[in-house]
């Protein structure tokens, strides 16, 4: 989160605190400035765009500000950015939208020059899609450029935004007949004229985009603004291929039909120039690729290590039992293989902190994982084995016993019982084929696994979510440079993002400060856990309604065809008031995670402003001490929560 302040930040945050929490400023145009900020309820990332306060002021800007929004959020489509919110707290009117992780087409132009054709292409066709979908709405965008066009980072999607100037349906009010509006180097002919406008004119300024993200050039330039409208309305584009030579021909010359002069040659929609142009494809990722690669590396190396283990383990156990003690040759042996894979996994960890993740992300990813894992090792179980399959693990089992009676009789054995070694060998050789013949076998039979859950994932997770992982991580992170935070670390939940930018804010501050207030880092922690207990009780209580929404209207159905209206109405009736109290602990619990996340904001926002200089300990003692009366009542609310559940519970016991 950044640490910097502006008027317009601090006057924002304090209004929407609880509801949205603001990270930073992430840039300003002409019409607003947009800030990265979370959605406490929906625990999302989201960019919301203010109209300044001088703007806000003036009628016109504020009404053109909030048609923006209105137009857009009439707009529902996969490459269109959607708008969650339009709201007016005082002076402030402000919009809330996806915040979508990447950079503009113009971003990525001017930082590394033109995009591959196969990338390009993608790109005008889904910009394509999203505008033929707004048209069939009577909706013209008016300011088709590459700055409006934002490519998703983990997934190239590409989203069209910013229809501050769309036009829908009847001209509207706000624009004068004959009016120009728009940027002039995209802008169409019959729009630099001044003329009606239908959706042919978006696909010029499309056209346009495509000539640039292809070429690196624009067809008309010009540093005065009337000469460059001139050319637009008279000069023909030069061909795309004569600027760009190696751009397939079947992509440039749909460009340049995008460039026709004249409404009527270029392509009748967005559909066909979608069909035009061929794109290239990418898979969404829901975790960071740093942290897939974290998962991933070393999973090859779990069995040989435990194999190697158990070997050597069993080795020392002998070497114990003879020697008393085993030799260093013995430890370097059983030892060697877990120090280097945990230097291996220190490397990995490592990679990822330098990202500028932090373990934080990493727990995240892991209980994901094990969750996945479950869910796979849950359908993979749900099959009953053959008996083929049953008796083949029954026998492994048995080798394994035998195995195991092997080599304690080996161990047991008096000196003068040498002479049963070489028949305790062979037993104890042909149990250990049949062991690792049964293993292999048991993993290509279908069938249910013998322990469903996966212990190695879980004991992963569990290690990395306490000290141990904690250590381990700051280990792996002794000289090393760490960069900024990615913004893909959107996997965080809200209450953990804003606990953890408070942490570093308060580390930030100097000693003296910190043993001011020394138990700053405890409240941190416990309003942090406290909302994430109230949000999984929001989501559980919200899957609870919904579930009780469908067997409602089926006990409903069961009744009626039973004949029973007076029963009918009796079940409807405990159903809509089993409905109202759910809704109703849902709606206490959300209450609480946004008092929870409020008071977070709170505390941070004071540290914000210490760090800065705008702000003092006892402020920020003040908003501390409200903080930890919150972490108590809700500590305490959820103390007798779980009394009673435990009561219930134990009465259903007793009666059954």
């Amino acid at each position: 989160m950044a640490d910097t302040l502006s008027p317009e930040f601090l006057a924002l945050q304090s209004a929407v605190a609880g509801r949205y929490s603001l990270e930073r400023e992430l840039g300003r145009g002409g019409m607003g400035v947009v800030f990265l900020a979370r959605d406490v309820a929906l625990d999302r990332l989201v960019a919301i765009k203010l109209l300044p306060p001088t703007m806000a002021a003036l009628p016109d800007r504020r009404e053109r500000f909030l048609r923006e929004a209105r137009t857009a959020a009439k707009l529902s489509h996969p490459n269109i950015v959607p708008i969650f919110a339009v709201e007016e707290v005082g002076d402030l009117v402000f919009f809330a939208m996806a915040y979508v992780e990447g950079e503009s087409v113009g971003d990525l132009v001017r930082k590394r020059g033109t995009m591959p054709p196969a990338a390009a292409a993608r790109m005008l066709q889904e910009t394509a899609w999203a505008l033929a979908y707004a048209h069939l709405r009577e909706v013209v965008h008016r300011d088709v450029k590459p700055d409006n066009i934002l490519l998703e980072k983990e997934t190239g999607r590409a989203l069209v935004t910013d229809f501050g100037i769309a036009h829908a349906g009847a001209p509207s009010g706000l624009t004068a007949a004959g009016e120009i509006v728009g940027t002039a180097q995209y802008m169409s002919p019959e729009q630099a004229c001044g003329e009606p406008l239908d959706g042919r004119s978006d696909l010029y300024s499309l056209g346009v985009v495509g000539y640039l993200a292809l070429s690196g050039k624009l067809p008309f330039d010009s540093p005065d603004t009337a000469a460059l409208l001139a050319m637009h309305i008279t000069k023909p584009a030069p061909p795309l291929a004569s600027v760009a030579p190696g751009i397939p021909g079947r992509l440039a010359q749909a460009i340049d039909r995008c460039l026709a002069k004249t409404p009527a040659e270029r392509f009748p929609n967005g559909e066909a120039l979608a069909d035009a142009v061929t794109p290239s494809t990418a898979l969404a990722k829901e975790v960071p690729a740093p942290i897939r690669v974290w998962l991933q590396r070393g999973e090859g190396a779990k069995g040989p290590l435990v194999i190697w283990s158990a070997m050597l383990g069993l080795a020392g156990i002998v070497e114990v039992i003879s020697k008393g003690v085993p030799d260093l040759s013995t430890m370097v042996l059983l030892l060697g293989p877990l120090g280097a894979y945990a230097f291996y996994r220190a490397h990995y960890t490592q990679r990822v902190l330098s990202a500028g993740y932090t373990i934080a992300d990493i727990r995240i990813a892991l209980r994901e994982r094990v969750q996945q894992v479950r869910e796979e090792l849950a359908f993979d179980s749900s099959s009953e084995p053959s008996l083929v399959a049953k008796a083949i693990r029954w026998a492994t089992l048995g080798s394994f016993a035998t195995v195991c009676a092997s080599l304690l009789a080996l161990i047991a054995l008096p000196q003068e019982g040498w002479a049963l070694v070489g028949r305790i060998g062979a037993i104890l050789g042909t149990s250990l084929l049949f062991t690792i013949g049964g293993s292999l076998i048991g993993l290509v039979l279908p069938g249910r696994r013998i322990a469903p859950p996966d212990p190695a994932k879980s004991l992963r997770a569990r290690i990395w979510n306490g000290r141990l992982g904690e250590w381990f991580a700051k280990l792996s992170g002794i000289g090393m440079k760490r960069a900024a935070l990615p913004a893909a670390a959107a996997n965080r939940p809200t209450e953990m993002a804003i606990g953890l930018a408070a942490s570093a804010l308060f580390e930030s501050l100097p000693k003296e400060v910190r043993r001011s207030l020394p138990d700053l880092p405890e409240v941190l922690r416990r309003l942090e856990a406290d909302a994430q207990i109230q949000r999984r009780r929001v989501d559980e209580l919200g899957e609870a309604v919904a579930s009780l929404g469908q067997e409602s209207a089926s006990g409903r159905s069961a009744a009626l065809r039973a004949g029973g209206g007076d029963l009918q109405a009796a079940v409807a009736g405990q159903q809509e008031k089993l409905r109202a109290d759910l809704t109703g602990a849902r709606d206490s619990a959300a209450r609480r995670l946004a008092s929870a996340v409020a008071a977070l904001e709170n505390v941070r926002l004071d540290l914000l402003r210490l760090k800065a200089g705008a702000g003092t300990v006892d402020e920020l003692s003040d908003h501390l001490t409200a903080a930890r009366r919150l972490a108590e009542e809700i500590d305490l609310q959820v103390a007798g929560r779980a009394e009673v559940e435990g009561l219930l519970k134990r009465g259903g016991a007793r009666e059954g």
